[in-house]
């Protein structure tokens, strides 16, 4: 059989079929056209060892005598016991290619068990995998574990995963890597605050513009773990698995399991190189929203400027306080008018109401139309909050059906069956159960029948711990139909755009976002805490799908104070809004705000179109970063950068940073944007007694100097930022 061999924007996968089973014999940078015989990398076999090679393979198995964690686990049922057939030995019977999509089929027909794998390799170089495991057999068959790899190259030795709190979002770590296998595991029911977006090896210092780098992520909302497991004889390989609980997936014979999708990125330029690569495929997508101006992509609506209630009156529902909250909103020039947590029956706290989705009576005697019509008719949208997953017990659907509450016992809640312990003072509606399905999917279809809304913040607040239906686990079945709730909901209501928000960025990965439109990346709106939320959520998921907010001068979760520029040159490089009472901002700063509504619409298309960039710098006092238009247009803005003091630095002056990115042969002009000489914030911006030139006069220079050469940084104060353009010329 031939190799299987697939080509893509520098990267290629290479799969040989020589041993019996698929093995990967590359995946990382482009071979070229031509293949040589592979005969010749049939390696040794050393001592003390099995008397044959052990492959890499796709599906690694004890069979083949693979010492690390095998692909596929589980076992077979019979009325004899458990634990037949719990090693197979999978073997290749069939391979189908057609483009850059291939097919390969592997079975064991004494175990009475086949895997079909599908692979594709996108046109950005990304690369997607899942298997497909079914029972040929004539007794049930338990699957513990289906686990999707790849191997990754020698000199990758170094390893980079994301972890973090609520609050403290996708924080990066890293370590060598050394034998034995590093586990990431994710038990939360849903993604979890401290999961791992992505899981990089790369080689020695591996940085944001250099070093190559192999990264997967795993497109899955449930229970899961990532993982690199490095054997005895040197070979690594990283992959992904949802995490299954005792007997959560039994196939009957004929029935079969399939993996969540493992996504996996190669880059020989850095980090850069693996968003590159991922936000190709998001921009690719047919249901994707695009800015109009995105270079060979369909024209779409650009991301609308968002005010969120929250922070603004929080549960503190007043007719007349939101009509003058909208009034100030569509004056700044706010294009989407979020109401949050509140409206619904019972909701004066979060103690009470979840699950009842009616609109309070006692609050909106009228209903939600005079809002609506009020935000409306000043040109705005109208968008919602719901927790469609979620249920107080002071609830009238919690008392009216106790049954449809999560827990681990097979006994109702109202016959004695035990709860998981309260999270947020509330619990998860077993949406596995049909009836309570039903009755979450009519109520919030209903809300979208009969309301003017054109948008839906999804939130999701707690972890599903315990969580079982009749008895046994069920977080893969809940999982699945919260996906499908999503998908019939859109189906039904094809204009309605949805956020997913989980406890802010508890739920953040692919198989979310390919039911939503934009996340929630954290409940914090500290500018200083954003910038690193930020910077590592961007390294997989474009900045159009991520909502960035000013909140209020002071934030609610950390007390820092920041000036009106840090906060919104942080919120710029997102989906941009405020979380804030923008009727108290007045005067100067007003003036200012609405200059900054203004930048980002003039900049969004190039901002959730371009392509990232993040300068390596020595000094980790401050951060360089933009986005790059993907073909510069001679007069356009061809890149927009923000340089943002995280602390105090060690030295004197910044001194001279390179601007990467750009065209080396072509020149630019540069200016700053924001804050220069007439805002408000720019005397606290900066400590110099004279700027650098360029800051007040601009510069001319091509992009290898730019990059080389580089510019004389201002004395940016610590939680500080500068924003300039560079255009084209």
């Amino acid at each position: 059989m031939d190799p299987l061999y697939l080509r893509s924007a520098g990267t290629s996968l290479l799969i040989s079929f020589d041993s019996g089973e698929a093995e990967v014999i590359h995946w990382g940078a482009d071979l070229g056209a031509e293949l040589p015989d592979l005969g010749f990398l049939a390696g040794p076999i050393g001592p003390s060892s099995v008397d044959a090679r052990v492959p890499s393979a796709l599906l690694p198995q004890a069979s083949s005598s693979w010492r690390g964690r095998p692909a596929l686990r589980g076992h077979r049922i019979t009325g004899d016991g458990s634990g037949f057939d719990f090693s197979t030995r999978l073997r290749v019977t069939s391979a189908n290619a057609e483009g850059r999509t291939a097919t390969i089929g592997q079975a064991d027909a004494d175990a009475g068990i086949s895997v079909s794998t599908s692979l594709t390799l996108h046109d950005g170089g990304l690369l997607e995998l899942r298997h497909t495991v079914t029972n040929d057999g004539t007794t049930p068959f338990q699957v513990d574990e289906l686990a999707t790899v790849l191997p990754v190259a020698p000199d990758a030795v170094e390893l980079l995963d994301l972890t973090g709190r609520w609050c403290r979002e996708r924080h990066p770590q890293r370590q060598r890597i050394q034998q034995g296998t590093w586990v990431r595991t994710g038990r939360h029911g849903r993604t979890g605050h401290d999961s791992s977006l992505i899981f990089a090896a790369g080689t020695e210092g591996f940085g944001n513009r250099h070093g190559k780098v192999w990264a997967t992520h795993l497109a899955w909302s449930g229970n899961h773990e990532q993982f690199a497991d490095t054997i005895g004889d040197g070979r690594t390989v990283i992959g992904g698995s949802e995490l299954l609980g005792p007997a959560e997936v039994i196939l009957e014979p004929g029935a079969g399991y399939t993996t969540p999708a493992l996504f996996a990125a190669y880059s020989a330029h850095g980090l850069d190189g693996i968003s590159e690569a991922f936000y190709g495929w998001f921009r690719s997508r047919p249901h994707h929203v695009l800015p109009a101006a995105s270079t060979g992509l369909p024209a779409g609506k650009p991301r609308p400027v968002v005010l969120n209630t929250w922070e603004a009156v929080y549960f503190d529902h007043n007719l007349d306080t939101l009509v003058e909250l909208a009034d100030s909103a569509a004056d700044l020039g706010v294009e989407r008018f979020v109401l949050d947590d509140g409206w619904f029956r019972g909701r004066r706290d979060d103690h009470a109401g979840l699950g009842d989705w009616y609109v309070d009576e006692t609050v909106w005697p009228d209903g939600l139309a005079p809002l609506i019509d009020a935000v409306t008719s000043r040109g705005m949208e109208f968008g919602l909050w719901v927790e469609p997953e979620m249920v107080n017990l002071d609830s009238d659907v919690a008392r009216a059906h106790p049954d449809w509450i999560v827990g681990p016992s097979a006994a109702a809640h109202k016959d004695g069956g035990r709860l998981p312990l309260e999270w947020r003072n509330q619990h998860v509606i077993d949406l596995v159960n049909p009836e309570a399905w039903h009755y979450v999917f009519d109520r919030i279809s209903a809300l979208l029948s009969g309301n003017n809304i054109s948008y839906l913040k999804w939130d999701q607040n707690r972890d599903l711990v315990e969580h079982g239906h009749a008895g046994r686990p069920s977080v893969h079945e809940q999982t699945l139909a919260a996906y499908r709730l999503f998908d019939e909901l859109r189906k039904a209501h094809p204009g309605v755009e949805i956020e997913s928000c989980s406890s802010g960025g508890a739920r953040v990965d692919l198989g979310i976002l390919g039911r939503t439109d934009r996340i929630w990346a954290s409940d914090c709106n500290d500018a200083l805490e954003r910038q690193t939320i930020q910077r590592w959520t961007g390294l997989v998921v474009p900045p159009e799908l991520v909502g960035s907010h000013i909140g209020p001068t002071t934030s609610h979760t950390t007390a820092r104070t920041h000036d009106l520029s840090f906060r919104a040159i942080t919120a710029l490089f997102g989906h941009f809004g405020m979380e804030w009472d923008v009727r108290g901002v007045q005067g100067k700063e007003r003036e200012e705000l609405r200059r900054l509504v203004g930048l980002y619409k003039e900049h969004r298309d190039l901002i959730h179109s371009g392509l990232p960039v993040h300068a390596d710098l020595a000094d980790d006092a401050f951060q360089l970063y933009g986005v790059v238009a993907p073909a510069p247009v001679e007069g356009a803005t061809a890149a927009l950068f923000a340089v943002v003091g995280m602390r105090t630095s060690a030295s004197e002056t910044p001194g001279r940073m390179g601007v990467p990115g750009l065209d080396g042969e072509r020149s630019y002009r540069v200016e700053a944007v924001f804050p220069t000489p007439v805002d408000a914030d720019y005397a606290h911006t900066f400590t110099q007694v004279q700027p650098p030139a360029w800051l007040a006069g601009g510069a001319v220079a091509n992009g290898r100097f730019l990059a080389e050469v580089g510019l004389p940084m201002p004395m940016l104060n610590p939680e500080h930022a500068l924003l300039f353009k560079v255009t084209a010329l």
